[in-house]
């Protein structure tokens, strides 16, 4: 489990980081994920630690599936957290494949995201 300050937790902050546009706002995907970003902008504090949500429908798998994928991402991401900007928001959406997908795979697939949407020299 993330720590409380890690998570995103209400139904609007997925909505501002899943439906938001604009330069503070990167998304990126493969056959396994996608990875939405937010960028903290400078009206709102950026010494906020970054926060993670999760996105898996009933299309990648029962609820057995569902829930070991999530299990499974978050572990993954817990590790990597260090590398994301303070203030950043992200939302990892997982696709039917992902349910297939050793641990190993969802990580390299997570590294190859991470990379595509943090800043330039943050990973």
């Amino acid at each position: 489990m993330l720590p409380r300050q890690h998570r995103l937790t209400r139904p609007e902050e997925y909505r501002q980081v899943l439906r938001g546009r604009g330069p503070q706002r990167r998304r990126a995907g493969n056959d396994l994920l996608v990875v939405h970003a937010a960028f903290a902008s400078a009206d709102h504090s950026p010494t906020r630690p970054p926060r993670v949500g999760f996105v898996v429908s009933k299309a990648v798998g029962g609820s057995v599936v569902r829930n070991r994928v999530v299990r499974r991402l978050r572990a993954l991401i817990a590790e990597r957290l260090a590398d994301v900007p303070a203030g950043t928001d992200l939302v990892i959406r997982a696709l039917p494949a992902a349910a297939q997908a050793t641990s190993a795979e969802l990580g390299a697939s997570l590294d190859r995201l991470l990379a595509t949407v943090l800043p330039a020299g943050v990973r």
